[in-house]
């Protein structure tokens, strides 16, 4: 239990001390109207209070990331909690600051055109077609599993829920952002928060009373499987410690940021929260089931991650664990897939520069979406999912190294980026040279080749930091 307390305090004090430093590296000031009230829409661009704004930034890039994520990690054992605590407060709360920040300083633009800017117009033509396939790849997952859900739960036909979900999601997709996502959104984000909090107090009950056990701190793999920590720990937990995910999301948010200052809490700090639900879902599970192998036979037993998290809320929270389970399960991915959709359809608005004020430019970007993805429903999609952790993991690290060209052309301290940028390049790499859906490599020389390909970009970088920068100022970037 110390070890998880130890852990939980390092957040909390990273989001006061490591958060400032993070967030005195860019010149903000509340004199400086944000693109929220310069460019006020009424649609997606629209201030709203910093609380709201960041329970929705919270809830959007969470999901059941940091529950699903955390289950999966706490196989590794407690180190999983080194990688979520320090991988929070050095990579992914940096990562959704300056993801959230720089677009605001751009007039909330989506991040491929972001990428665009500060790693080139080549970048920017990959950037604009990966981050809409990612996005409707999350859009559709979050279509599919909560339909299943819903399906064994209720016993109504899976294809009814679909559509249902569908409805929604397109009504979410282009409706004013404070009609749906404004309302729901934050009630959502309390409710994962509580349930959070109700398993940290019955986990430390639990401890107390001797029928939970917490393991200490141990380096060693515990991995059933004996799957290598390094790359797989950094990428199956990648939600509760960095996700490219968030950087396609906090752009929206950025279009509702009322005033500058604002940002260290809804952007650095919704990481930190979402980095805090990782750390309690991982320790709840190590110590509700005792060890790696009794983990691994409950998914196999319960159906998977949603069975596990179905079970802990009902065993350790009671009949009010039942119904946050459902939150947990079924309305949290759903609230994933509706702003990966209105995601998607801003980066393509950006892209062709298509206004967004009516009806008819909204719902002619939105309908191909949906289109794509009820045809997604109907194929099986275990296969293309695989692909997600590299791919998600990939976006996080070509962000850090566009924010790290940002930083230096403002003259700030780069190396808080560049250094989480070079890690991630090298475990992206090492990670699809290795994986069963990758080239299946040997392990120790796909983590060289990793670890010499993020050496080479570094030195690249750092002989060629000076002509990015001149890029950059050509453009007459502000």
């Amino acid at each position: 239990m110390i070890t998880f307390l130890v852990c939980l305090t390092i957040l909390i004090g990273g989001y006061f001390t490591y958060g400032k430093i993070v967030e005195r590296s860019v010149k903000l000031s509340d004199s400086t109207q944000t693109p929220a009230v310069r460019l006020e829409d009424g649609i997606d661009y629209m201030p709203m209070p910093w609380h709201k704004v960041f329970l929705i930034q919270f809830l959007n890039i969470a999901g059941t990331g940091p529950i699903f994520g955390a289950i999966m990690g706490a196989l590794f054992g407690p180190v999983a909690f080194l990688w979520i605590t320090f991988g929070t407060i050095f990579a992914g709360g940096v990562h959704d600051f300056f993801s959230g920040v720089i677009s605001m300083k751009h007039e909330g633009t989506s991040v491929s055109e972001i990428v665009g800017i500060y790693l080139g117009d080549g970048m920017k033509s990959v950037m604009r077609v990966f981050s809409v396939i990612l996005l409707i790849l999350v859009g559709t997952v979050f279509v599919t599993s909560p339909a299943g859900l819903l399906t064994s739960m209720t016993g109504i036909d899976k294809t009814v829920w679909v559509v249902v979900i569908i409805i929604y999601y397109m009504a979410a997709t282009v409706l004013p952002v404070d009609k749906v996502i404004g309302k729901i959104y934050p009630v959502f984000g309390a409710a994962l928060l509580f349930m959070a909090i109700g398993l940290c107090g019955a986990m430390i009950v639990g401890h107390v009373n001797g029928s939970m056990v917490m393991p200490e701190m141990s380096l060693q793999n515990l991995h059933p499987d004996g799957l290598n920590l390094f790359p797989f720990l950094f990428t199956t937990i990648a939600c509760g410690a960095i996700s490219g995910f968030h950087a396609t999301q906090s752009p929206m948010m950025a279009r509702c940021i009322h005033h500058e200052s604002e940002s260290k809490k809804v952007f650095y700090g919704a990481m930190v929260v979402e980095g805090i639900v990782a750390l309690i879902w991982c320790a709840v599970t190590i110590a509700f089931f005792g060890d790696s192998l009794s983990i691994q036979n409950a998914l196999n037993q319960f159906g998977g991650q949603s069975g596990v998290v179905s079970l802990l809320s009902k065993e350790l929270l009671g009949p009010m664990g039942a119904i946050l389970a459902v939150l947990g399960v079924v309305a949290c991915p759903i609230t994933s897939g509706d702003t990966a959709f209105r995601s998607a359809r801003l980066t393509i608005a950006d892209a062709f520069n298509i206004k967004q004020e009516g009806f008819k430019n909204r719902f002619i970007l939105a309908i191909p979406l949906f289109l794509v993805c009820i045809f997604l429903t109907t194929i099986d999609f275990n296969i293309i999912w695989r692909y997600f952790a590299w791919s998600n993991q990939t976006l996080a690290m070509i962000v850090l190294w566009a924010s790290t060209v940002y930083l230096l052309k403002n003259k700030s301290s780069y190396f808080m980026t560049l250094i989480p940028a070079t890690f991630m390049s090298a475990v992206c790499v090492a990670y699809i040279l290795q994986a069963p859906e990758g080239f299946k490599l040997n392990p120790t020389f796909s983590n060289a080749v990793g670890v010499g390909a993020a050496v080479i970009l570094f030195v690249a970088f750092m002989i060629s930091k000076d002509k990015l920068v001149k890029n950059v100022e050509d453009k007459n970037i502000a």
